[in-house]
């Protein structure tokens, strides 16, 4: 199986004893596998994994917002484009940039209960969808439709859905 290859950027806050790299490779990986348009080696990614104050500062800059959120997507593609770009099989191409807050993830993962792994992974498959076209903030099916492919991602990795009652 194929994914889009991840380049990590990790920000010493992000705790050294777990293997960033690996996890990011297979929640590509289980991205990929629900969502077909991801699952090519040639397509690029960013993460960078970072502190809040970092992703403040981006969501205030880019969306208006002057607060820390969990993940920010920055898509370099259009829906159509990313289409595209899965068909080819020439050179890489860069599908966007993606940033997770550590104290947001944490707190969150806190929250619900779950290791910080284990949020880290959703929040990665759900910003891979996000650059892929995905968005569920544009209507109830769009929404439902998201939340399934993060669901399955998911349990490929088995991880429990992100979604259920905790």
């Amino acid at each position: 199986m194929t994914s889009p290859t991840l380049e990590l950027d990790i920000d010493p806050v992000w705790p050294s004893s777990t293997d960033w790299e690996a996890l990011a490779a297979r929640t590509a990986e289980a991205a990929g596998a629900v969502a077909p348009e991801l699952a090519h080696e040639h397509l690029l990614v960013s993460l960078v994994m970072a502190d809040d104050e970092e992703v403040h500062a981006l969501n205030k800059q880019w969306r208006a917002k002057d607060k820390p959120t969990n993940v920010l997507s920055f898509p370099m593609l259009s829906r159509e484009e990313v289409l595209a770009a899965a068909a080819a099989t020439e050179a890489p191409g860069m599908l966007g940039d993606l940033i997770l807050a550590h104290g947001v993830c944490t707190r969150e993962a806190a929250d619900k209960g779950i290791p910080v792994e284990a949020h880290a992974a959703h929040l990665i498959v759900h910003g891979l969808l996000h650059l892929a076209g995905y968005d569920h903030e544009t209507g109830e099916a769009d929404a439902t439709e998201m939340e399934a492919l993060e669901t399955k991602a998911l349990a490929l990795m088995g991880l429990p859905a992100p979604y259920a009652p905790h």
